[in-house]
């Protein structure tokens, strides 16, 4: 339901500002009208404005919603009626944005709107994953075991992503602390040894020279360079916000050594995954598909996985049209094919999406082993080549003064 605000006028000739919520604006006008209002405007509320660039989105955080479902599968499972357990969950909320979100399904259960469109009302704050899946279960009558097979989904999901982020952990918090090493060279030390090579008039050598030229305009330009910082990041952030932007970012990091096949494999456990568990809570196969598609965070990869669906409607098998996206390794086409044959569809998207998550930590370690001395060498030279630099020449003066 979206939330609109109306300016109406009384039997008694008062005119108020109310909100109210409705499915469509005619809807709720002819709802005003039948209760005697005289309704002068309709709006949707667009909420408080936000300043372009710096305007914070609120999200829902995976491990709140994780629980959050966990809770709610609980709580069914134990008798207590959809409202009930509702009315439960949004009193003991303790972030805001998540109990304001709560207080929107409950009112629109309350007018009798099905839980998975009360979702999906809700403006892209749930997966479409996660409507689908609930849909899919209030039409089989196994809310219950949707929501279980949603909750082992979503932890499967979350575990392959912790260890992502934590074997990239380390090399980011070293390549960032190498960085901050090379700017205080290049601002704060070099400029102090200029100063005393100034008065020497003996040759410097090339690398002393561009260090040294460097460091200079660093430290005579720094309030440009910080504008010019500030105004490539906004105008960045911006661009890669469009759809050619995500996309383009999305391929970058797919080229990105060692990286680049951990998204990959991740990006196809995603769609994989969600397949399997839409096809087992009872969801078409075609819609089952144009919903995967879309829950894969990498667009570069989901791009190709949305000309699957159409493909399928057409009649082909659902291994061919994934076979014509170029994405899938031949051992995970075979299986479902396999699958696809023996009419165990759901049991084999499982045991794929399993062999991708396996993949990825073989992967990982690799690049745990890899990306550390890698990063340790490459940094390491650089600072040792802006320190050599700058030595070198006080070793030159002091043998010429010997």
């Amino acid at each position: 339901m979206t939330e609109y605000v109306v300016r109406v006028g009384t039997a008694e000739g008062t005119v108020l500002e109310q909100r109210h919520r409705a499915l469509t604006e005619d809807a709720l006008r002819r709802d005003l009208e039948a209760k005697g209002f005289a309704v002068f405007r309709i709006r949707e509320h667009r909420g408080p404005f936000r300043l372009p660039f710096f305007g914070r989105r609120e999200r829902l955080g995976s491990l709140q919603f994780l629980i959050f479902n966990q809770q709610l599968a609980t709580l069914l499972k134990a008798g207590m009626p959809i409202l009930q357990s509702l009315e439960l969950l949004q009193r003991s909320q303790s972030g805001a944005y998540f109990r304001e979100v709560l207080t929107r399904i409950l009112e629109d259960v309350r007018s009798g709107v099905s839980l998975s469109d009360a979702f999906s009302a809700q403006g892209g704050v749930f997966p479409k994953l996660y409507c689908a899946t609930v849909l899919a279960g209030e039409r089989a009558g196994e809310l219950v075991s949707v929501l279980t097979r949603y909750i082992h989904h979503q932890q499967m999901l979350e575990a392959v992503w912790r260890k992502v982020k934590s074997a990239l952990t380390y090399p980011v918090v070293l390549l960032s602390l190498s960085t901050a090493l090379i700017v205080l060279l290049v601002t704060y030390v070099i400029p102090r040894f200029a100063a005393f090579y100034t008065g020497f008039s003996a040759q410097l050598p090339l690398p002393t020279k561009i260090v040294l030229g460097v460091s200079d305009f660093t430290q005579h330009n720094i309030l440009y360079i910080l504008c010019g910082l500030v105004v490539a990041y906004l105008l960045s952030r911006r661009w890669f916000r469009t759809d050619a932007g995500m996309i383009a970012i999305d391929r970058a990091k797919l080229k990105i050594p060692f990286i680049g096949r951990i998204l990959h494999l991740f990006a196809l456990s995603q769609f994989v995954r969600s397949l399997g568990t839409l096809l087992s809570g009872g969801t078409p196969l075609v819609n089952s598909l144009e919903i995967a598609s879309g829950t894969v965070t990498n667009r570069a990869i989901g791009a190709p996985l949305t000309r699957v669906a159409p493909r399928v409607r057409e009649g082909q098998a659902l291994w061919t049209s994934l076979e014509a996206t170029g994405l899938f390794p031949e051992l995970s086409i075979a299986m479902v094919q396999v699958g696809e044959a023996t009419g165990a569809l759901e049991g084999m998207l499982i045991n794929v999406s399993q062999f991708y998550d396996e993949s990825i930590e073989v992967q990982l370690a690799r690049v745990v082993t890899l990306i550390e001395p890698a990063v340790l060498v490459i940094m390491g030279g650089v600072v040792s080549m802006l320190l050599l630099s700058v030595y070198y020449p006080m070793f030159t003066l002091m043998q010429k003064v010997q």
